[in-house]
């Protein structure tokens, strides 16, 4: 780390003056006093902070030995996907991309993505087929995936791969699909991350990864790796980054090259540099970023090496699953059902949705929820904790103020002739009925075909036709063998 990232110390709180020999009879002045030890504590701090930091940087820097063994794969494998794209269309090419080709990688991280460029005049169906033989033929034991279009993966020398082809485009702003964008943002970072720099978005990224806010999939929602180079690179390095994000009101907003077109309601707004209409940080959630906030906030204020690691929990138990049941003496309830055969970025936007749409369909009859959340592996799974579980079998039903004469006579008229409604009668200046209640549990509800009027998404709608599960109360320990771990993370919230 660099002398240039110190904190911003007026940003920092301090403690109380703890000289035990503070009133008795010291010739300094209080004020004094106090600001010498204010300035101890910063200055401990800050060597704290590099003393951290240069230990995560003793883990996360790849060694010599294992960049040359990188860079002798990706060169193999880059010449042999060039080869391969020439013989089909002599005006392709091949660039290396991502955190290995900008030097911003981890060491232990396997990624090597090689991105086969086409030239525009070709068309889509064409580039899809070049883009999988070229893939092929650079990974002969490789496999089709599908993102936008279909490209190769694979393992070599214990090196993760993709081939992925793309259009060569004159301008971030022309692209035809999401991966034409990629080249054009390592070529904006090779130029502006040095060596400082690039130490530092490691440090960021393993940061990122320990509060578990690290990822741009859809599943995590957390920060990119391409957005962690950009706020490294805008902020100045690791600890200003910190320092800012400490500091942040959200909504945020960043623009590396002041060209932004658009207007974006996220929480975290940094305009690509490359694409004016596009916010890198798109995806991030809310969760995510005050996650950063609170985790800067408390590594600034107490450096340790446990913000750097990932935690795996051991799974919840049955005997501690009871006991946090008595203890909240909420009702638990879950949806399980067999979890759609999706990827998890087709999956967890429509696991959120259902859980959406059944929590508010609970909320509107009465089975007031507390909190809730979702979670996959064979089976998917929509949990949450209801303050109210059952209600009585009738319900309140406001109808206008009787001096609304035509609303007030059609409301008195749908219920005067109702046997199972109690009223219509005057309460104020307004008709009220009280009426036959449709679902008197939250069981009732979850298990009857309207579950299916609330907004669900279409693959878990479909799962969900084909059979599923409620469980209430006590019931939900049959989880634990498939989600221990999740349903830890449930009860024992961290920030």
């Amino acid at each position: 780390m660099s002398d240039d990232d110190a904190v911003d110390e007026s940003k920092m709180d301090s403690g109380p003056n703890s000289d035990p020999d503070a009133g008795s009879g010291s010739d300094a002045a209080p004020d004094e006093r106090d600001t010498g030890t204010d300035r101890h504590d910063e200055t401990s701090k800050r060597d704290e902070f590099s003393r951290v930091v240069a230990a995560v940087r003793d883990r996360v820097d790849p060694d010599e030995a294992e960049r040359e063994r990188l860079q002798e794969v990706a060169n193999r494998l880059a010449t042999r996907a060039a080869d391969a794209a020439t013989d089909r269309c002599p005006d392709a090419d091949v660039i290396r991309v991502g955190s290995t080709a900008r030097d911003t990688w981890i060491s232990g991280d396997r990624d090597i993505d090689i991105f086969v460029r086409f030239p525009p005049e070709l068309d889509r169906e064409t580039l899809e087929e070049y883009g999988l033989d070229v893939g092929h033929a650079t990974l002969p034991e490789g496999h089709e995936e599908y993102a936008e279009h279909p490209y190769v993966t694979g393992t070599v020398d214990e090196f993760d791969i993709d081939v992925v082809p793309c259009f060569r485009l004159e301008s971030a702003t022309e692209i035809r699909s999401a991966v034409d964008r990629t080249p054009f943002h390592t070529q904006y970072l090779e130029r502006r991350l040095d060596d400082a720099l690039a130490a530092d978005v490691r440090v960021a990224k393993q940061f990122l990864k320990g509060i578990g806010a690290y990822g741009s999939d859809l599943r995590t929602r957390g920060f990119s790796g391409y957005l962690t180079e950009l706020l490294v690179w805008e902020y100045g390095g690791f600890r200003p980054l910190l320092a800012a994000a400490a500091d942040w009101q959200p909504p945020v907003e960043l623009d590396p090259e002041d060209h932004g077109r658009e207007t974006f309601a996220d929480p975290l707004v940094v305009i690509d540099p490359t694409d004016p209409e596009r916010n890198v940080a798109a995806v991030c959630s809310p969760e995510n970023v005050a996650r950063l906030q609170h985790y800067a906030r408390e590594f600034i204020e107490a450096p340790a090496l446990a913000f750097f690691e990932t935690d795996d929990p051991d799974p919840l138990t049955e005997t501690e699953l009871c006991e946090h049941l008595r203890a909240r003496q909420t009702t638990p309830v879950a949806v399980r059902f067999d979890a759609p055969d999706l990827v998890a970025d087709q999956l967890y936007p429509q696991l959120r949705k259902s859980r959406d749409g059944i929590t508010q369909g609970l909320d509107d009859r009465g089975f007031d929820v507390f909190r809730t959340t979702t979670f996959a592996d064979d089976t998917a799974v929509v949990f949450g904790e209801l303050e109210v579980a059952e209600r009585p079998a009738v319900e309140r039903h406001d109808g206008p103020p009787v001096h609304v004469r035509a609303h007030a006579e059609g409301f008195y008229e749908t219920y005067a002739d109702d046997p199972t409604a109690y009223g219509p009668f005057i309460d104020g200046d307004r008709y009220v009925t009280e009426r036959e209640r449709e679902f008197t549990s939250a069981r009732a509800f979850l298990e009857s075909e309207r579950l299916f009027d609330v907004g669900l998404g279409a693959h878990v709608e479909t799962e969900l036709e084909s059979g599923y599960e409620v469980l209430v109360g006590d019931e939900v320990t049959v989880l634990l063998g498939e989600f221990g771990r999740e349903l830890r993370a449930y009860f024992e919230p961290e920030p």
